[in-house]
């Protein structure tokens, strides 16, 4: 359910009111009984913490037990091919 926010005609009280987008808007100040208005409000924006957003949504399978540990090459594969221009 969404916050929505209102302002007070008379006494400028603004507060906030969480409640169903079918539910009918408030039509008087808590504070006063005066009329209200409902404020257009941004929301809450998009947070996105840590190294990527698809790699933390979505693991990938677990390698195979021989492969652990080790280094993975740009390439895709664990061992030095000669495809890769990696120096020693």
């Amino acid at each position: 359910m969404p916050t929505y926010e209102y302002k007070c005609d008379k006494c400028d009280k603004i507060f906030e009111v969480f409640q169903g987008i079918k539910d009918e808007p408030i039509k008087n100040c808590p504070k006063c009984k005066s009329k209200v208005k409902k404020l257009i409000s941004t929301g809450a924006g998009l947070i996105f913490k840590g190294k990527g957003f698809y790699q933390t949504d979505y693991k990938s399978a677990a390698p195979p037990d021989g492969e652990k540990g080790k280094p993975s090459l740009p390439c895709g594969k664990s061992e030095k091919c000669g495809s890769c221009d990696l120096e020693d």
